[in-house]
């Protein structure tokens, strides 16, 4: 069974900035699609950036320029580099993959625990 990791968060000032990390622990077949995602109190779940089947990048546009999306496939493990953070930033940030545990098992929506990030001052 494949179980999402989240590491990092916090809280942080204005301007400030902030690391989360993702592993995809235990055995599988490959990665698809593999990013972050986050909810704010009463606000429904939004798209922060992910990496495509392709390997591209894709960004939600209150994020590009200050957050940046980087990978170990390798290790399994997405990152999220977040400068310039805002007081809107604040969410629970959820790590997010579309994975393939076998051959020929079918893609599978898998979500971290999800990490807090509360920037204030």
């Amino acid at each position: 069974q494949v179980q999402l990791v989240e590491s990092g968060g916090g809280l942080v000032q204005p301007g400030g900035s902030l690391s989360l990390s993702c592993a995809a622990a235990g055995s599988l077949f490959s990665i698809n699609v593999m990013g972050w995602y986050r909810q704010a109190p009463g606000k429904q779940r939004e798209l922060v950036a992910l990496f495509t089947s392709g390997g591209s990048t894709h960004y939600a546009d209150s994020v590009k320029g200050r957050f940046t999306i980087s990978r170990d496939n390798a290790k399994k493990t997405v990152y999220l580099q977040m400068n310039s953070l805002k007081p809107e930033d604040t969410a629970v940030y959820y790590c997010n993959a579309l994975i393939k545990n076998t051959i020929v098992q079918g893609i599978k929506n898998y979500w971290g625990q999800g990490t807090q990030v509360t920037v204030s001052s």
